[in-house]
């Protein structure tokens, strides 16, 4: 059966190309990050078929950890009640060993977030959540895939072991959240793409750069620009042009503030804005945009006059790679401190 990582560039059909494998006779696993790609999917899917087939499931990942894999499995014998999902960790938890129920689970009984998946491994579950799978499904289609870290990364690679068909889908400069963080486990995972494709190779899934190489939603403008400034390969379907431009006429930054057809998008804080505004790692998965304009904060700025963009935190680079790639219209920059007038209660 295919086991592949499809590496997807912003725009380029995501969430379609899992959409389009979907029948009224299909058996099929979905696995996405959060309760608002969960909603997105579904809603795909019934505007396609006019229903979910019965043979479907959608799963937010902790729903599918704990309702699918968990407590069929070992939650009866272990007799929690839920899922702490706060972190850091208690300091006591941290130094528990791995063979106790205490490095699991609280003392209210609720299972650890961040520890589920590395339960499941350590106690060797993970072959009957493998045989659980393949009971129901003939294909598995894991969206999001880069926001896997930590235990939850090691957890899906155990998953290579299915004889269904499984399907990772991601786009690698999109990592923005993490599913969880456990102390130094996969604590460098993200910081090489080439290393980061090694370990999946390794455990059986082939890596496929073309299928989704290239983006619908953004102009080869925009995808120049990201090459160029941020480092990050994109290609575009399209063969027009857009603007792309610094305005820093006073004049010009009312018009486009002012303007509510606009995005306003901001490293943070955008909420003590007026108007069209959303913070950029937020904007992830959407697709309603069409002109965007990037408020850059003093420290990308400085990034952005001295052409050093690509050298900005992994973190912050891929926040603005998602900021960037909203567009299927027009892109224009600000500065942060020339909206400063502007800020609620300033």
């Amino acid at each position: 059966m295919d086991k592949r990582v499809v590496f997807a560039v912003a725009g380029s059909g995501k969430t379609s190309s899992i959409i389009n494998r979907i029948e009224n006779d299909s058996k099929c696993l979905i696995i996405t990050y959060t309760d608002n790609n969960t909603r997105h999917l579904k809603n795909r899917i019934i505007r396609k078929l006019g229903e979910i087939p019965k043979g479907v499931r959608i799963y937010s990942y902790f729903t599918f950890l704990y309702s699918f894999c968990y407590r069929p499995l070992c939650g009866y014998a272990l007799k929690t009640k839920g899922i702490n999902f706060n972190y850091p960790l208690p300091n006591y938890a941290q130094r528990t060993k791995k063979d106790t129920r205490e490095h699991y689970i609280d003392r209210n009984n609720r299972l650890y977030a961040s520890r589920i998946s590395k339960l499941l491994i350590e106690f060797d579950i993970t072959d009957q959540v493998v045989d659980r799978i393949e009971q129901f499904f003939d294909l598995v289609c894991i969206d999001e895939v880069q926001d896997f870290a930590a235990n939850d990364f090691n957890f899906l690679c155990k998953l290579a072991k299915t004889n269904s068909e499984l399907i990772l889908v991601g786009d690698f400069y999109q990592h923005t959240f993490d599913t969880s963080k456990d102390g130094n486990t996969q604590k460098s995972l993200h910081e090489s793409f080439q290393e980061y494709c090694k370990k999946l190779a390794e455990v059986g899934f082939r890596i496929d750069l073309e299928s989704l190489s290239h983006s619908y939603r953004c102009s080869p403008s925009i995808c120049q620009f990201v090459e160029s400034n941020l480092g990050i390969e994109i290609k575009s379907h399209r063969a027009d042009e857009v603007i792309i431009s610094f305005v820093n006429d006073t004049n010009e930054i009312d018009q486009v503030f002012f303007n509510s057809a606009i995005v306003k998008l901001f490293f943070r804080e955008s909420n003590t804005y007026p108007g069209n505004t959303e913070n950029w790692g937020s904007t992830k998965g959407l697709d309603h945009f069409q002109d965007v304009c990037v408020v850059l904060n003093p420290t990308t700025l400085k990034a952005y006059d001295s052409g050093n963009l690509a050298d900005l935190a992994p973190t912050t680079k891929n926040k603005l790679y998602v900021a960037c790639t909203r567009a299927k219209g027009n892109l224009y920059f600000i500065s942060e401190l020339a909206l400063k007038k502007y800020k609620k209660n300033s």
